[in-house]
């Protein structure tokens, strides 16, 4: 990267952003999360280990081949890069991807694709799919995704993914082998299914898309937006449906994730100033569980 570009984004806050490593890669305990967000550039997010991303705001050639997606919402910085992904996976000869999406706005998704087929005289193929707050949608015989209720200026949802076991129940724990097994082929129901909340994903949201939804409190990841930062200069407009800093202050006794990861940052801060705020704010960075990204 030239001189003067790296000062481009220096000024812009993408210190930490760069053609060469164009992501962060944090890796958890169970799982990785890459990605990065800058409000209102990009957001994108990808699990690789459960084949799966959040928004799409940009698209790295290699998340291409995650073949499901969810969006918080149709904000510009959060679905940009949707027809390129599709039309990337067409034209490689992959699968249609799925991409949940907002109900309120799956039939404007629609539209915004099939303007794009007209500009192409092409196809982009997809299912897209309309959620709502209560939704559960089955990923597979282990994962399954939460939809919830978050709090922007346009309709949004947040996610929470969950890992589910299944259990024996108590009172067939003294039984053998081969009781188990006859007891299950006569169809009585032996187990009972256990889940534990992996990747909480707010998206875009004032502070009551984390307090209504307390789940997102326990997942052992959330992925959480922190659009405004304190300075003691040049501190810009708060504007609605994001959090600040200080939600976090407040907060800070209801996080029990293994680790919190921030970002989605205005676009007005330096990078370095992120964090100088976020420190003075939180000395102990959340006891170590806090990533600024």
């Amino acid at each position: 990267m030239s001189a003067s570009k790296r000062a481009d984004n220096k000024a812009l806050g993408f210190e930490n952003y760069n053609e060469s490593s164009s992501y962060r890669k944090i890796k958890c305990e169970n799982f990785t999360v890459e990605g990065f967000s800058r409000a209102p550039v990009m957001t994108f997010w990808r699990i690789p280990e459960y084949k799966l991303g959040f928004d799409l705001g940009w698209q790295p050639w290699e998340f291409m081949g995650v073949p499901r997606w969810f969006l918080s919402h149709t904000h510009m910085d959060h679905v940009l890069a949707l027809p390129a992904y599709v039309a990337r996976r067409r034209m490689m000869q992959m699968e249609p991807p799925i991409i949940y999406v907002p109900q309120q706005k799956a039939a404007d998704v629609r539209q915004y694709l099939a303007a794009f087929c007209r500009l192409e005289q092409s196809i982009l193929p997809c299912e897209i799919i309309g959620v709502r707050p209560g939704d559960e949608i089955e990923i597979s015989r282990e994962l399954v995704a939460s939809v919830h209720k978050t709090y922007h200026t346009v309709p949004s949802v947040g996610y929470i993914i969950w890992e589910r076991r299944k259990k024996l129940k108590p009172e067939y724990l003294e039984l053998s082998g081969p009781e188990i097994r006859d007891l299950s082929a006569s169809g009585v129901e032996i187990s009972y299914e256990v889940r534990f909340p992996r990747i909480a994903f707010l998206g875009d949201s004032s502070p009551r898309g984390l307090d209504e939804n307390p789940d997102m409190y326990k997942a052992d990841v959330l992925i959480a937006e922190m659009t405004h930062i304190s300075t003691q200069k040049n501190e810009p407009r708060q504007t609605p449906g994001h959090m600040r800093v200080e939600d976090y202050v407040e907060r800070k006794d209801k996080f029990q994730n293994k680790k919190i990861i921030t970002s989605h940052f205005s676009i007005r801060y330096a990078f370095r100033d992120i964090e100088n705020s976020v420190k003075h704010y939180l000395p102990d960075m959340l006891e170590g569980r806090l990533v600024l990204v």
